[in-house]
């Protein structure tokens, strides 16, 4: 087990740690009274790839049974190929494994108050700051990245979404989740400094920066897909999206978000969801709605969140909530199985990390995963950077309003990207 050392470093330190170890995760909370994590280096780790025959989620179970310490990594969207009888044949330009977890060499948290650095027993103090040392003679390269280009062009994104409502109507499924990626070829990304202008735009609660010697994610997440706290369960889905204004608009937006029929239907189809989804696990009368359809305001948007909290039954795990839950009902639709079946059938890349989900274990097996979602994506190897996007269709759904909505989940990171106010256009 480690030991734990106050210490008082500047936040802007211990993120650019991360330009230092081949393998590192930055969480951030970006408020005040959150929590910060940064993990650097790898101790060991477990990679699972397409085509192994593991069960990914048992995998892991026994991977951090194995070290009883803090592990960070993914779940991409195709573990539910293990999960379910479901395969995945798209193509795929990005080629994450299903799984890759790291047990880190150092770990530092912070938050508002304090700065703690958790240390293996062997572990000298002083050789952390000699790399904080080193740190602070590195400067960061500003590398202009080109336009991104859609995969799928303005009129074959509403003839899906016209071929998903006839689905819809003919009650194959209520709600379906559909997406697409912007891509573009970029070797040599300095990945570190985008997620910075990645997190300064989105200033999001489930950020994370994470890379390793294959592949980069730059995560401005709002979403939380499943947190445990010793017993305790809670799931927060998003469904419901609208822009900010200024002023007096901005509260006429989000008044007009929380009175949206619509939207509501969507949220209220996904939150019944993932309620039946944590009833598999929970104690009985357990599973709670705490908020439903809420508004909470971010940076760029306006997003309706509800709460779902739930206790697991005495002989269930959070393990098994992992495995009843994923992937998020959030990013799929409902019925969950049907839903998936049509996604693959309608969109033209496999989405790998994209609505998938990168978290935290503590040591005592509490874990807090996001939903990958407003994220950059970048494969080392080849060079391809991806920016997925994608809305929720039903019956009520308006073609061009979903493509418009698809797009304006984009801006703050095209923003991101191109340094300036001006968003490019998506070809």
């Amino acid at each position: 087990m480690r030991r734990t050392l106050a210490i008082e470093v500047a936040e802007s330190v211990l993120t650019r740690l991360t330009e230092n170890f081949p393998q590192v995760a930055l969480l951030r909370s970006n408020n005040s009274t959150g929590r910060n994590i940064v993990a650097l280096g790898c101790l060991d780790e477990l990679i699972i790839c397409h085509g192994e025959n593991h069960n990914p989620i048992a995998a892991l179970d026994k991977f951090h049974r194995k070290h009883n310490d803090w592990l960070f990594g993914y779940l991409a969207y195709e573990v539910k190929d293990s999960l379910e009888n479901l395969h995945s044949t798209n193509p795929d330009h990005q080629h994450w494994p299903l799984l890759r977890f790291f047990r880190p060499q150092w770990l530092v948290e912070w938050n508002g108050v304090e700065t703690t650095l958790y240390l293996l027993p062997e572990q000298n103090p002083d050789d952390f700051f000699e790399l904080i040392e080193d740190v602070l003679n590195n400067e960061i390269a500003n590398r202009p990245i080109p336009v991104l280009e859609s995969a799928l062009s303005r009129s074959q994104y509403l003839h899906a979404v016209n071929r998903v409502k006839e689905h819809i109507q003919q009650g194959d499924v209520y709600e379906l989740n559909y997406t697409f990626p912007l891509e573009a070829s970029v070797p040599g990304l300095d990945t570190f400094e985008l997620y910075e202008r990645v997190n300064s735009a989105t200033h999001a609660p489930f950020s994370v920066y994470y890379h390793d010697p294959s592949h980069a994610l730059m995560c401005g997440s709002p979403e939380r897909y499943l947190k445990k706290t010793g017993r305790e369960l809670i799931s927060q889905p998003i469904k419901g999206t609208i822009r900010r204004g200024t002023g007096l608009e901005d509260e006429q937006l989000k008044e007009q978000l929380r009175n949206d029929p619509k939207e509501r239907a969507e949220n209220i189809m996904i939150t019944d969801l993932v309620r039946n989804d944590l009833s598999r696990v929970a104690a009985p009368q357990s599973v709670v709605v705490d908020e439903l359809c809420g508004i909470h305001t971010f940076k760029t948007v306006h997003q309706m969140i509800s709460t779902i909290r739930a206790e697991l039954a005495e002989n269930r795990t959070g393990w098994d909530a992992l495995r009843v839950s994923f992937p998020m009902g959030s990013m799929t639709g409902a019925p969950k199985i049907r839903a998936m079946e049509l996604i693959e059938d309608f969109e033209v890349r496999r989405r790998g990390l994209y609505s998938g989900t990168f978290g935290v274990i503590h040591p005592n097996g509490d874990f807090d995963f996001n939903v990958v979602i407003r994220s950059l994506l970048y494969n080392r190897e080849n060079g391809v950077l991806a920016l997925h996007t994608g809305s929720a269709i039903t019956a009520a759904s308006v073609p061009e309003q979903e493509y418009n909505e698809c797009l304006l989940k984009t801006e703050a990171l095209l923003r991101a990207i191109n340094q300036s106010s001006d968003v490019p256009a998506v070809s």
